[in-house]
């Protein structure tokens, strides 16, 4: 099946489309790491016992991760049987709804241990939201995109989700800054309530995009496959496994932004939480510029290079920024931020969408995505609340962290390097093993 000129005919609308829309969706996501890590062991948990408040805190962080990957299961199949389009539009509106609730919650003196309940409840809802959020995006993207520039194009998304955290940042800056009664009385709330206004534009950002020409073409010549789950299970396993173990790279973003925060504003430590706010804000802006530049590097030169640039790299950037953390030099923090995750974390953030989307077909290429990247990315959900574990009973032991990030960045790793090059590869045939393959193209269709 070739895939028609229609189908590269708008990628720049189909990239700001995305950009726009994970910018908005993840603006959510990311205002909950903040308020988990600075707000929400005050007002949700028992104050009594600082310590396991805040890894009650973290640990509702990681249980949207946990939902992630049944709502790829869904959504996943959802949106590889009746298009990208709808599923980028639900989990819009699904997440802007969850945030605007989280807003609303009573805390746990008003109602007592009914409040972290209730919490936990709308954090499933983001996670199943954001489930769907980046592969169908990623999708979208990757089959407007030119062939020769599908790295530069799909990066827009990955942007989007820095623009996003970016925006979240800034509205918690702010809010940071109030007095101590106001902020755990109302302040906190506004950034959640901010959510509808997110979640409308989404909307009408979303709803004007035109489905993909090369799923609408497959859906017309050759149907679309009965059973997605079916199918990649049994002809994209390994590229599944892949993509789980690549996707446990995001564990470097879930330690920078969650865990080094609440550890640099610790007694331990001592810094304020305005300014390491900062840290996360200047180094997402960085991030916007570097992540289409190294996509686009991956473009010329292939995705595994630059991908094991950003996976290998984060390893041993996340011991110098805990590190800096430690000394309490604020100049050095902010340096090593910047560096750390605007500049070499953002080389493999820059180049998944398009490594892991062209080791699929058209046919299933939305499931496998958000199968392999939604249970990876619960690991690295989860990876923030085993680094509040191990970082001791004071939660200062910075180095046993550092070492657990790096960990993590070993399956990253090993799976670019088993991976294939796909850089040069038509779009159409994307997700071909074998000539018996390419000859079958299945015949499990509709």
């Amino acid at each position: 099946m070739s895939v028609p000129a229609e189908a590269v005919g708008q990628p720049k609308k189909a990239a700001t489309a995305a950009w726009i829309g994970s910018a908005l969706e993840y603006y959510d996501f990311f205002i909950y790491g903040s308020a988990a890590a600075l707000i929400f062991p005050e007002i949700f948990f028992d104050k009594s016992d600082p310590a396991t408040a805040t890894l009650l805190s973290l640990a509702t962080f990681g249980v949207a991760y946990a939902a992630r990957p049944i709502g790829a299961l869904f959504l996943g199949h959802f949106g590889d049987k009746v298009g990208r389009k709808k599923v980028m539009v639900f989990t819009l509106i699904l997440m802007g709804l969850s945030t605007f609730l989280i807003g609303c919650l009573p805390t746990r003196d008003q109602v007592g241990t009914l409040a972290p309940v209730l919490l936990v409840l709308c954090r499933i809802l983001q996670g199943i939201s954001a489930a769907g959020e980046q592969a169908s995006a990623n999708s979208m993207t990757l089959e407007h995109a030119p062939s020769n520039r599908r790295g530069f194009f799909t990066s827009f998304t990955l942007s989007g989700t820095q623009g996003g955290q970016l925006l979240a940042t800034l509205a918690f800056i702010p809010i940071a800054a109030l007095p101590e009664d106001q902020l755990l009385s109302w302040g906190w709330r506004i950034p959640f309530f901010l959510s509808i206004a997110v979640a409308v534009v989404g909307y009408v950002i979303r709803r004007k995009l035109e489905e993909t020409p090369a799923f609408e073409q497959q859906t017309a010549s050759e149907g679309v496959v009965k059973m997605p789950l079916a199918f990649l299970a049994r002809n994209h396993w390994a590229d599944v496994l892949r993509v789980i173990a690549g996707a446990l790279i995001a564990s470097v973003s879930t330690i920078f932004t969650v865990w080094a925060l609440a550890y640099a504003t610790s007694d331990s430590v001592g810094m304020s939480r305005s300014s390491m706010l900062w840290v996360g804000a200047l180094a997402n802006l960085v991030a916007l510029g570097a992540i289409p530049a190294w996509a686009t590097l991956s473009d010329r030169i292939g995705r595994r290079p630059v991908y094991l640039i950003g996976a290998a790299g984060s390893a041993v950037m996340m011991f110098l920024y805990l590190w800096a953390i430690s000394t309490g030099n604020y100049p050095l923090t902010l340096l090593l931020g910047i560096v750390t995750f605007g500049v070499v974390y953002s080389a493999a953030n820059g180049v998944w969408p398009s490594f892991y989307g062209e080791m699929f077909s058209t046919r299933v290429r939305l499931s496998g995505m958000a199968i392999g990247t939604q249970i990876g990315f619960a690991v690295a959900g989860f990876a923030v609340t085993f680094a509040a574990q191990i970082a001791g009973p004071d939660g200062s032991d910075w180095s046993a962290v550092a070492f657990f990030t790096a960990a993590l960045c070993v399956p990253p790793v090993i799976a670019a390097l088993t991976a294939r090059e796909t850089h040069k590869i038509p779009t159409e045939r994307l997700g071909e093993r074998t000539p018996k393959q390419a000859a079958e193209r299945e015949t499990v269709t509709a």
